[in-house]
């Protein structure tokens, strides 16, 4: 993985500066109080077209099923993704607040899977016209953070979307379809997915 650091950003973020390093190609990590876009090689996306469903999680899902909502708990499904990712904290209260901002104009959206009336798991991200852009994902009770990714590839098949982008790969992802590309690719996926009017919510 090769990060690079385009801009850094020491005073209070605007949300403009991050939806326009989003449709540069790039994303944000809030790092020792500076907030850096980088960009990842490759470039972890899940193919919307190429999304699979473990057996085991398929065969958890059915026994157990979760309430899946959209934009309930924006704000719960954010805090509760912060802290540590690839050995950094990259979510901290600055960015954190920016992502809220972003949700209140109608670009930030959350996807929770809910059990007994209770938040279960959850993932968020930003979406600018066919690209979603998933930021982070947690997890309290077992699958619910595969429920949350079941139901956004299905949400995103719905709405017509046409590129998923989780900038960094890992196993359990991995085990749902995603893959790599290169830098050079991922903008012409992305070129072609910020053209489409389609839009994450009605």
């Amino acid at each position: 993985m090769r990060g690079a650091t385009v801009r850094s950003v020491r005073d209070p973020i605007d949300p403009q500066q991050l939806l326009a390093g989003y449709v540069a190609g790039w994303f944000p990590m809030d790092v020792d109080g500076d907030v850096g876009f980088y960009e990842t090689d490759p470039r972890a996306i899940i193919p919307i077209d190429g999304f699979r469903v473990p057996r085991s999680v398929a065969r958890a899902l059915r026994a157990a099923p979760f309430e899946i909502r959209i934009d309930t708990a924006f704000d719960e499904v954010v805090a509760s993704c912060g802290g540590p990712r690839h050995g950094g904290a990259w979510l901290t209260p600055r960015l954190a607040g920016v992502y809220s901002s972003l949700h209140r104009a109608g670009y930030a959206h959350s996807v929770e899977a809910w059990r007994d009336g209770r938040l279960a798991g959850g993932l968020f991200g930003v979406a600018l016209g066919g690209l979603f852009t998933s930021e982070s994902m947690f997890h309290r009770v077992s699958d619910a953070g595969s429920a949350a990714l079941v139901a956004t590839h299905r949400h995103l098949v719905e709405r017509g979307f046409a590129l998923w982008d989780i900038q960094m790969a890992s196993h359990h992802t991995e085990r749902f379809g995603a893959a790599g590309v290169s830098p050079a690719r991922y903008r012409d996926l992305l070129e072609q997915a910020l053209a489409l009017p389609v839009r994450f919510a009605p």
